[in-house]
């Protein structure tokens, strides 16, 4: 396995802290307001840090909870755009096998299915069938898409209904969402731009990771 990709740049966890209750520098407005929304202690930090330090170097951005299997969607300066459910690799982990981009998929094996957890910059592309993703890791073949119908027996629509995360373990790798989220919100987002996808760990404690 790689190691995990060094977000933040070399920040240590006191300084996420201390920017929980920083303005956004050079903006007259307040960190990320989740409004009556659920987030974690994790992604409400992460969240406030990229505003205050303005690590999203001025491009909407993009927060995956792999713990709660959901992905919230912001503006550039830090606007809540939308939050829904995600499909994601059906094992746990935070980093990639050496490689793995390279093979077909009936080649990843079940424990290498994992959705690696960093800062990536992302971008809309089209997929062999013409349909548009947003392209997150290109090496590892990790990308966002609405959801995909699968084998009848892995259940994937019923799976991203459900409110249980465990349920929600089911790809190779990449993160579905919901059809009309994708559209009307992450596609909107990132058209025309690059943005900021941070995918928070679940293996590995925040202050663990942000010292790599």
């Amino acid at each position: 396995m790689s190691a995990p990709r060094a977000w933040f740049r070399g920040v240590a966890l006191a300084a996420l802290c201390t920017a929980c209750a920083t303005v956004w520098a050079g903006n007259d407005i307040a960190g990320p307001d989740f409004g009556d929304h659920e987030a974690s202690t994790e992604v409400r930090q992460v969240a406030q840090w990229v505003g205050s330090a303005r690590d999203n170097d001025g491009l909407p951005f993009m927060l995956v909870d792999k713990v709660a299997a959901r992905v919230y969607v912001f503006n550039a300066v830090g606007d809540l755009l939308g939050i829904d459910s995600a499909l994601l690799g059906s094992a746990r982990g935070d980093t990639t096998a050496p490689g793995i981009g390279d093979l077909p998929l009936a080649q990843i094996r079940p424990e290498h299915r994992t959705t690696p957890a960093g800062r990536f910059v992302a971008h809309l592309e089209k997929d062999v069938r013409g349909s548009s993703i947003l392209v997150i890791d290109y090496e590892a073949s990790i990308a966002l898409h609405p959801l995909v119908p699968g084998s009848p027996h892995e259940r994937r629509a019923e799976r991203l209904r459900s409110d249980d995360p465990d349920e929600k373990r089911i790809s190779f790798g990449c993160i579905n969402v919901p059809q009309d989220f994708y559209e009307s919100v992450v596609r909107r987002a990132f058209a025309g731009t690059a943005g900021v996808v941070y995918i928070l760990p679940e293996t590995t404690p925040i202050s663990d990771f942000l010292r790599e």
